[in-house]
């Protein structure tokens, strides 16, 4: 009887194989794949991540062409049915009824969990819009752009920053400044998967055509901060969702308790002379119809800096309290936002 080779004997060869993978840094420009952009820089990794991400954005591919063969309406809502199917077993779940327990004290746990189900469709809605976001804003009639003083200024507009929350499908709400030709540009994360990533910056060229400045760790947000205050300095229109727990942020009543946020659109604001203008994307009805609402905030302008940009993020809180509060089911409850 030959004795049969145990796993220790095999398993060092594997791990040798591993390692050599693993060692081997590939040039992803030189492997047939997705656009790399002048915002997606070219980088070096290991072979087996790169295979890695290339499964992972075939996967994400495959998923869009499902979601845009079907009609828009029909996607958002069979998604909105999906997510409210399996997000309560979630354990977002759990921090978005915590958050509205913080929200909404004086309500019931069923009047709390009824706003989390509702917030879950919205969310599957608007997963199912960000595929087709392009056949959204090729239809005029989709989107209607409330703002009498915004109407006013949108030819003489200057440097601006738009700032937004997570309400409705927040992605639209840079929509009145790209319609009024201004070409602004946007503040998002970064995606690990560089493939995905180039995806999702192609796909927003209609919404950004300004580009995208990501943001990711500590270090790459700070020198984010210094190349977006440039961009606005020249003249440049900038859009920042600033409704999200900043744990180095400066803290501001919201829905009365303190919440760490981020001072990121006051101080740019404050140091180049721009303009605030805040917005929400209210979904009207349950389909992909959208208002849009801006509102100008005033910065001041004081001997005192600090206190002028504490002053102004602490108003900007206070307008999208009351925006939730009109419309609870619409805001993202499951982020992080007091701790």
């Amino acid at each position: 009887r030959t004795p049969l080779m145990s796993p220790p004997a095999v398993a060092p060869r594997w791990r040798a194989v591993l390692r050599f993978a693993g060692s081997i840094e590939w040039k992803t420009w030189m492997i047939p794949g997705p656009e790399m952009t002048d915002a997606a820089p070219r980088r070096t990794w290991p072979l087996a991540k790169d295979v890695q991400w290339r499964i992972e954005y075939a996967a994400l591919r495959l998923i869009i062409a499902g979601i845009r063969a079907l009609p828009l309406e029909t996607a958002t809502k069979v998604s909105a049915f999906f997510w409210r199917l399996i997000a309560p077993r979630l354990r977002r779940h759990k921090r978005a009824l915590d958050n509205l327990a913080i929200g909404y004290p004086d309500k019931s746990p069923a009047e709390r969990q009824a706003i989390a189900l509702a917030m879950w469709g919205n969310l599957g809605r608007v997963m199912a819009e960000t595929m087709q976001i392009d056949r959204i804003i090729a239809d005029p009639a989709r989107i209607e752009i409330v703002s009498p003083a915004f109407q006013r200024y949108k030819d003489k507009l200057g440097p601006v920053i738009g700032t937004s929350l997570h309400m409705g499908n927040w992605e639209l709400a840079i929509w009145p400044l790209t319609l009024a030709g201004t070409n602004p540009a946007a503040v998002y994360r970064t995606v690990n998967n560089p493939y995905v990533d180039a995806y999702l910056r192609r796909q927003r060229r209609g919404l950004y055509p300004g580009g995208l400045f990501g943001k990711g760790t500590l270090d790459d947000r700070m020198k984010a901060i210094r190349h977006m205050t440039d961009y606005v300095r020249i003249g440049g229109r900038l859009g920042i969702v600033s409704d999200l727990h900043d744990a180095k942020g400066y803290p501001v009543p919201f829905f009365g308790k303190a919440a760490p946020t981020s001072l990121a659109a006051a101080v740019i604001a404050r140091r180049t002379g721009a303009r605030i203008w805040m917005a929400r994307c209210l979904r009207v009805g349950t389909d992909s119809r959208f208002r849009i609402e801006l509102k100008e905030l005033k910065v001041p302008r004081t001997a005192n800096q600090g206190a002028d940009i504490q002053a102004a993020t602490a108003a900007m809180q206070v307008q999208f309290e009351a925006w939730i509060r009109e419309a609870p089911e619409q805001w993202m409850w499951s982020n992080r936002r007091w701790s």
